[in-house]
Parts: structure tokens; C-alpha cells; sequence
């Protein structure tokens, strides 16, 4: 890996855009390496894992919404349409990125990469493979294109934090999906510079959507994010030039929206000819919640299946999880949002409450994407009680875990001090999620299998599962022809669309 260093420049001292960190993202995507076996392997177990969650989305309403939005738009002159998931409808590649990346992300149960910033790189696939689609690219393409959205996606996310200044994180997607895009294309370096500039100067939004009341928008960010970024490629290929430097302008982003004119930054990448691995950094998860919930949701289970007396509010004093900082602040009481002990609260705001997440696992030694949030779940009048007890507090230990950069060493955890009416104290600690790569459980191929078909039955036919896991193990062999099989199709008939102005 290489190192670039990344500063303010000042419009009198000009920075030659071959300097310029879109440039350097730019050409990583543009040398279109070879993928190493274990790197394609990864990439069809996220596609298993993202036709496995937006599956289960299907008739969610910001899913529906977004899908109706995408069937009211034709396809495009320029190519032969992309596929919607769930109905299988052609549409514009634009849209179908729109309303793939809702279902992607709606429960936020696909894969993540956490550092100095956070990350779904996940998000990455849904643009990528419907401009493939629409262009007639093929399996191999798409597998190109895909490892280098994750590679730009995780090394932004290694070296530059968005939330510590309120930034939303899709700002390092749309570069991303921008740059994943010019890979799978083929498109020249100067062509995906001027793509991942306007990109990033679009998709540039405050942390609000991840804040206090939080509202459907959350799973539509990442999708304007890839639409965007299917927008900025097309209009790059067109001879078209965005702000430059973007990045480092005087009143670019970095100057205004991350850390100032005195900001530094040392970014990552890979060089020339380097394997693109940054897709093995990042990992899925097992449970339908906010990343930094997944240790907690296994110790909670752990926990209150050895001390089923600590699941009444009766017995307990106060809960307290002893957690990085970026738990703390993000989705413990250190954010303090008052909505996260709400039990009318949104699941967007549920999802983002580690007091509730931790409250409903320990009770109910599981976690369901659907029953879990469910408002009668989150007003039983026993869980509410012992919710409003759990609170977390920032453990510099677990801080420094978090940060960390030895995976042996990065952790997502912290430790649990649970005290009983009684004066018992109950101590237990867990580092990473059960199904991390580190974890009791890791997952691998069976384990991206099973999810999907749990996730797929009674929503898709028992034909539908096998020819879907058929075709996606076949990615790097996939004809053009055959990439729209990389969506599912459901009987969705008795699900009605919104309407609105399209």
C-alpha cells in the first residue's frame, strides 16, 4: 500500500490534479487488476448476503416506494435496461441503483467496515451491477468493478472520519460506486476523476438522517448515493469536468466540511499492481441492527441464558455497557437522544438503540429483524422498564480496540457490569460479534447460505432460492445474457405502489 498525503491547498498555490486524491482514487480503478480467488469468493458471498436482506425488504414501505418510483421510469435509450429486485421490471440503471440500494439497505443487516469512518461497502453492488446490466457487461466485469468499490469505499473509510464532523458516511460511497463503476467499465483515469468529483461533491449531506428521530431516509442515503454515482459517471463519459481539487480546495471538503484548512490526512491505497484486498477487512452480520450492536446482542444471549433472573426488571439495579466511544456517542446514552428509550420510537431509532437492542436480546435469548422491532415488542411494559436501566459509558480501553489497527487487536465489544437488587454483580465481556471473521462462530459460504434461505423462504419460491444460488456462484463465468439473474423475483401482486408525481 501506498501512502498520500492529503491537505488544504490554497487557490494561489495550484495542486496538479496527477496530485490530487480523486486522481490517486482514479487510478486504482482504472488499472482494473485481477481478483485473487479468495477476494471473488468474498464478493459472491456479498451478493448472497445482499439478495438474502433486500429479500427480506421486499414489502417494506421504503422499499416500496422506492421500487414504484423506479417501474414508473423506462429504460434508457443507451443500453438494454437493469432488472428491479423483486419484479424482475426493467428500468434505467439510475433507478434501478435507487430502488436496489433501498431494499439493500432497509434493515440494515448487510455488511459493514468500521474505523475512522464507518461503512456498508455493500452499498457498492446494487449501482455497479445495474449499469452492467444495462451496458452488457459481463460476470467477470462485475466482479472487477465490485472489489474496487470496496477497496475505495474501506481505504477513505481507514483514513478520513466523516461523523467527527457530522457528515453522513455515504460520502465515501458515492466516490466508491463511482469508481467501481469506471472499473467495470473500462473507462480511463481521467474519465473516473472527473466522475469521483462529482460524485463526492453531491453526496456530501449532514449526520441528521442518523440523529434523534431517525426517519426512513436512512435506507434511502446509501441508494441517492449510488444513483448519483451512476449519474456522475454517465456525465463524465460525456465529456463533462466537475470541482477540482475536490477534496483539497480552499473551499472544498476537507477545508469546509472535514476538519479545516489545517486538516492532514494520509490515505492508503494500492499500488499499480497490487491485489485490490480490502474486502476481506469487512465483515456481515448475523443480526439486523447497527454494527457496533452485534457483540452486544450475542453477550446479551449469553447473559441472560446463564442468569435468567437478570431478564426481570425486578432484580436488576442498572445495566451498564462499558463500550468504545463510537458506541457510546453514536447509538448509546452518550448520543443523548431521548428517543432511544422511546418505545413509540421508529425501528430506524430502535435499530440505533444499543439499550433496547441489549434489553430485548438478553430477555429474549434472540434477535428477529421483524418481531424484534415490532411496537408491541418495544412497549412490553417489563422490557421498558429494564430498558430505561441499561446506559453505556465510554471505556478508553475499548476505545483504543476500536481503533486499532491489528485485526487482532480491533474490536467492536466492550464489557457488561450488570447489578442485581441484591448487591450480585454480573461481569462478562465479549470483543467481536459471534459471526466476525475473530468470532465463535465466523461466517463463511454455509453461513451466507443459510441466511439467505432463511430470510427467502415464504417470500420467494423454493425454484427462485436454488436458481438464484445457482447463478450467483457462477459470477466470474456469467454471460451478459445471465447477470439479470443476479436479482430475485417474488410474487409481490398483493403489495400496492404509492403514488406520487412520476
Amino acid at each position: 500500500m501506498k501512502p498520500h498525503p492529503v491537505r488544504v491547498y490554497s487557490s494561489a498555490e495550484p495542486l496538479p490534479r496527477e496530485r490530487q486524491l480523486a486522481w490517486h482514487l482514479a487510478e486504482v480503478a482504472a488499472a482494473n487488476i485481477p481478483t485473487t480467488a479468495e477476494v471473488e469468493a468474498m464478493v459472491i458471498n456479498r451478493m448472497i448476503d445482499n439478495a438474502s436482506v433486500a429479500t427480506a425488504a421486499l414489502r417494506r414501505g421504503p422499499v416500496v416506494s422506492a421500487r414504484s418510483q423506479a417501474v414508473a421510469h423506462p429504460v434508457s435509450r443507451g443500453g438494454t435496461g437493469s432488472t428491479i429486485v423483486g419484479t424482475g421490471e426493467l428500468t434505467s440503471p439510475e433507478w434501478a441503483a435507487w430502488a436496489n440500494g433501498v431494499a439493500v439497505r432497509e434493515l440494515d443487516y448487510h455488511d459493514t467496515f468500521l474505523a475512522a469512518e464507518y461503512s456498508h461497502p455493500g452499498d457498492n453492488i446494487p449501482p455497479i451491477l445495474a449499469v452492467a446490466q444495462h451496458t452488457g457487461k459481463t460476470g467477470e466485469q462485475v466482479l472487477r468493478g465490485i472489489v474496487t468499490g470496496y477497496e475505495i469505499q474501506i481505504d477513505l473509510a481507514k483514513a478520513m472520519s466523516l461523523h467527527e464532523f457530522k457528515i453522513d458516511h455515504v460520502a465515501h460511497l458515492g466516490p466508491s460506486a463511482a469508481a467501481g463503476i469506471g472499473t467495470l467499465l473500462g473507462l480511463s483515469t481521467e474519465t473516473i476523476f472527473q466522475a469521483i468529483a462529482q460524485a463526492l461533491h453531491t453526496t456530501t449531506a449532514t449526520r441528521q438522517s442518523r440523529k434523534g428521530e431517525i426517519s426512513t431516509w436512512k435506507s434511502h442515503a446509501p441508494a441517492f448515493a449510488g444513483k448519483v454515482a451512476v449519474e456522475s459517471v454517465d456525465r463524465a463519459m460525456r465529456g463533462q469536468t466537475s470541482p477540482s481539487p475536490i477534496y483539497e480546495g480552499e473551499d472544498g471538503v476537507i477545508a469546509w466540511l472535514l476538519g479545516g484548512k489545517d486538516a492532514r490526512y494520509e490515505v492508503l491505497l494500492p499500488e499499480p499492481a497490487e491485489p485490490r484486498r480490502a474486502i476481506l477487512d469487512s465483515y456481515t452480520k448475523e443480526h439486523s441492527a447497527e454494527y457496533q450492536a452485534q457483540a452486544w446482542i450475542d453477550l446479551a444471549r449469553r447473559l441472560g441464558a446463564a442468569h435468567p433472573e437478570a431478564k426481570d426488571p425486578a432484580n436488576v439495579e442498572a445495566v451498564v455497557l462499558h463500550t468504545s466511544h463510537h458506541t457510546h456517542h453514536v447509538i448509546g446514552s452518550g448520543a443523548q437522544d431521548p428517543q432511544k428509550y422511546d418505545p413509540k420510537a421508529s425501528r430506524e431509532t430502535l435499530d440505533h438503540s444499543i439499550s433496547y437492542i441489549f434489553t430485548v436480546a438478553l430477555q429474549d435469548g434472540t434477535w428477529d429483524h421483524h418481531a424484534s422491532y415490532l411496537p408491541q415488542r418495544a412497549a412490553r411494559l417489563d422490557t421498558v422498564q429494564l430498558w430505561h436501566k441499561v446506559t453505556t459509558r465510554e471505556d478508553p480501553e475499548w476505545t483504543r480496540r476500536y481503533h486499532s489497527p491489528d485485526p487482532a487487536q480491533k474490536a467492536f465489544g466492550g464489557w457488561v457490569e450488570l447489578t442485581l437488587t441484591d448487591g450480585t454483580r454480573l461481569v462478562d465481556e465479549i470483543a467481536v460479534a459471534d459471526a466476525h471473521p475473530l468470532g465463535a462462530r465466523p461466517f463463511a459460504r454455509a453461513q451466507y447460505i443459510h441466511k439467505f434461505r432463511t430470510l427467502a423462504t415464504g417470500v420467494l419460491a423454493d425454484a427462485e432460492i436454488e436458481r438464484f444460488l445457482d447463478v450467483v456462484q457462477r459470477l466470474p463465468e456469467l454471460t451478459a445474457t445471465e447477470l439479470g439473474g443476479l436479482n430475485v423475483t417474488a410474487d409481490l401482486s398483493d403489495t400496492p405502489h404509492p403514488t406520487g408525481i412520476f
